[in-house]
């Protein structure tokens, strides 16, 4: 009986029973915040998705048009680029070849685009069917692409990073290609 009387007494014997209460208020406030922060993730993801599906329409004409001042504002400094064929080409080696007009894009068609985000970095892939003019003659054919957006500091979207394979058309093929 006196060890009950001084529980009563004392406040350490109601302790978890307030830790208990300090969990389940925690607990309903964070399920309060939940539903509203996730709705305002979701937007915001859409909206990222709308400013990603524009830079790469506003990527595909300035190709189209070999429009190099816009080009330029879409890649970082830093862009880094592989080609189909495995070489690497700076941000300035892409402007100097669009410049140059060695290569001309005719048509780039784009499906099945596939946007993911992953915090301030955007990684999109799609299917490219293209027709192109250079001095070894026309260039055709379907080419599976992977481009990267980092948003800086300012936070706008830019190109870092891109990534071209072409896709092999069934049939006999040469013994130095890659299977």
């Amino acid at each position: 009986m006196l060890d009950s009387v001084r529980c009563a007494l004392s406040p350490a014997c109601h302790r978890p029973w307030k830790q208990g209460l300090a969990i389940a208020a925690s607990f309903v406030l964070f399920a309060s915040v939940l539903p509203a922060n996730a709705g305002f993730l979701k937007t915001q993801k859409q909206e990222s998705r709308h400013e990603i599906d524009a830079l790469e329409d506003t990527w595909r004409n300035a190709v189209l048009t070999s429009n190099t001042t816009t080009l330029s504002s879409l890649l970082a400094d830093d862009y880094m680029a592989i080609s189909p064929s495995g070489t690497l080409q700076t941000k300035d080696e892409t402007l100097a070849v669009l410049r140059s007009g060695r290569v001309h894009f005719v048509a780039i068609d784009i499906s099945d685009r596939k946007v993911r985000f992953y915090g301030t970095t955007a990684v999109v892939t799609s299917l490219a069917k293209i027709q192109a003019s250079t001095p070894d003659g026309p260039v055709t054919g379907s080419y599976r692409y992977t481009r990267v957006y980092v948003r800086d500091a300012q936070g706008k979207w830019k190109i870092v990073s891109f990534e071209a394979s072409r896709i092999r058309e069934p049939g006999p093929h040469k013994r130095s290609e890659l299977h």
